[in-house]
C-alpha cells in the first residue's frame, strides 16, 4: 500500500501511548473515517440515506463557504460589476 492511504500517527519521544491513541482517534474523526465505519456496519435504506445526507448538508456547505480566496473575491466583484452594468 502507498503511504497516502495509510492512516496513523508517530509516537513522539517520551509520549504516552494513550495520548498517541487520542491523537489518532481525533485524526480519524476529523477525516470522517470513524463515522463511515459506524455507518457501514448495518444496511442503510435509500430513504435513510437521503435523510442523513440532507441533515449533514448544511454543515458541509458552511465549512465549504467559510473562506474565500482572493481569486474568488475578484471573480465575485467582476460578476457584481457586470450585473450592475447590465442593469443600467
Amino acid at each position: 500500500m502507498s503511504d497516502r492511504s495509510m492512516r496513523g500517527v508517530t509516537l513522539k519521544k517520551g509520549e504516552p501511548v494513550d495520548r498517541a491513541l487520542k491523537r489518532l482517534k481525533t485524526k480519524l474523526d476529523t477525516e470522517g473515517i470513524l463515522e463511515e465505519m459506524r455507518r457501514r456496519r448495518a444496511f442503510e435504506s435509500t430513504t435513510a440515506r437521503k435523510i442523513r445526507k440532507a441533515r449533514t448538508a448544511p454543515k458541509r456547505h458552511k465549512v465549504r463557504w467559510r473562506y474565500t480566496s482572493p481569486a474568488q473575491s475578484a471573480k465575485a466583484e467582476e460578476a457584481a460589476a457586470a450585473a450592475a452594468a447590465n442593469r443600467d
